[in-house]
């Protein structure tokens, strides 16, 4: 009786775990479109404050859609790291506005 205890208690603790994570390993995997993005949505991307996210906005809004996710590295502080690891998370769409 104990041994099914001690089973039950583990998957339990693991089903928990995984109910919590869930949610951020899937915000962590979304697309994020940098030509709609809010700075929240931004900033989900690895390496990305606060700060960038502004810039990254403030470029956006000044020049006009991104055409590539490489023209992230036409922001300041935005490097050829921070492209690399966010790779497969960034879109560039432009946005549905009329």
């Amino acid at each position: 009786m104990r041994k099914v205890s001690m089973v039950a208690m583990t998957l339990m603790t693991v089903l928990l775990v995984m109910a919590l994570t869930g949610p951020a390993i899937a915000e962590d995997m979304a697309k994020v479109n940098i030509n709609t993005a809010t700075r929240e949505q931004i900033m989900t991307l690895k390496g990305v404050g606060a700060s960038y996210a502004d810039r990254i906005i403030e470029y956006r809004d000044k020049n006009g859609p991104f055409q590539s996710p490489e023209d992230l590295l036409k922001v300041k502080g935005i490097g050829e790291k921070t492209l690399e690891v966010n790779q497969a998370r960034i879109v560039v769409k432009e946005s549905k506005q009329k």
